[in-house]
């Protein structure tokens, strides 16, 4: 009897514990709730962190970071892709009035070309609006050197990697290796060009010529975009600078591809300015909480794991058939 009594006691605490633990995340998520009703449209998906006090009634800048290689392949936090979460942001500092200008902070060697030109197309609605300042930390390069030119100033740490104007798509040939191990490759195709980036063969001059176009088309655009926003010629570019490249902040400033070198807190400063709101306060979007997030990290819980990474590779592998506005130390 007394081991029945002890077992129905903890049954009950353990039922009162889960009540208690319930109604606390139901009122947490209600809470999430009434802020979505307080706001409107893509704002009420996002809270607002401080990051430097304002006067009161000047308005803010919104800080939107860019970090890592630029894709679309995977999801974040918020359960979107990386591009997905740019727009959102870009989209709720637009439609915020209190909002004056945008600060896009870039750490980021690039990425694919349409992931990088999407993000160029939000910024310019942005700046159809108001101001848009890009501050680039360590990287700033190829596709992220991209989406700054949608931009009406470029700030730079004279340490900045930036520049690497170029385009970039590769594939992997293992024909030798299937011949050693003694596999063959069968492949059925309606045509000739269908298996062109194929690693079971070799390609042929036709295919290979076919693909540069590709890349030459892709890099025209890339060229045509570096030379309006910067105002330099385009022959000048492409015998020159935009031959994939990389340059530091400080040679970029000389060359005419940022306009300032400075810190993060000077891009705060221009966005105040070219916004006429010099004592407006600087926030960061952050994701809001909602169910879906709340179980995406137990999922990701129950499914952790521990990798263990030998050697110097880069933080991201190329996707065959992709092409890609980045560095060639990244071209993995």
């Amino acid at each position: 009897m007394k081991k029945t009594g002890c077992a129905l006691l903890f049954l009950f605490l353990a039922l009162c514990a889960s009540v208690f633990f319930n109604l606390l995340f139901m009122t947490l998520l209600g809470a999430g709730e009434a802020e979505s009703v307080a706001t409107s449209g893509w704002r009420s998906q996002l809270q607002e962190v401080t990051l430097e006090d304002g006067a009161r009634g000047a308005g803010k800048i919104a800080v939107i970071p860019v970090q890592g290689v630029i894709h679309t392949q995977e999801q974040s936090e918020w359960g979107t892709s990386m591009v997905d979460d740019i727009k959102k942001a870009l989209r709720a500092a637009a439609e915020d009035d209190d909002v004056k200008a945008v600060v896009m902070a870039v750490d980021s060697p690039g990425g694919e070309v349409t992931a990088s030109d999407i993000i160029y197309n939000e910024i310019l609605k942005v700046r159809a609006e108001k101001p848009v300042v890009v501050s680039m930390s360590s990287l700033g390069a190829s596709g992220a050197y991209y989406l700054a030119c949608a931009s009406d100033w470029i700030v730079a740490n004279p340490t900045t990697f930036t520049g690497s104007i170029g385009v970039i798509i590769q594939s992997l040939n293992y024909e030798q290796l299937f011949g050693k191990v003694g596999l063959d490759s069968v492949v059925f195709k309606s045509g000739k060009f269908k298996d062109m980036l194929s690693g079971s063969r070799a390609m042929t001059p036709e295919e290979k010529a076919y693909i540069e176009g590709m890349v030459q088309q892709v890099y025209g655009r890339f060229l045509d975009i570096v030379a309006n926003a910067r105002k330099l010629p385009a022959g000048q570019l492409r015998d020159g600078l935009a031959d994939g490249r990389i340059l530091t902040g400080k040679d970029a400033k000389e060359a005419g591809l940022i306009d300032q070198t400075g810190y993060i807190e000077d891009a705060y400063d221009k966005a105040r300015e070219m916004a006429g709101a010099a004592e407006a306060g600087v926030i960061r979007y952050e994701p809001g909480l909602n169910f879906g997030r709340v179980l995406r990290y137990l999922g990701a819980g129950a499914n952790s794991k521990v990798e263990l990474q030998l050697g110097a590779m880069p933080a991201f592998r190329l996707q065959p058939g992709r092409a890609y506005l980045l560095p060639e130390f990244y071209a993995w």
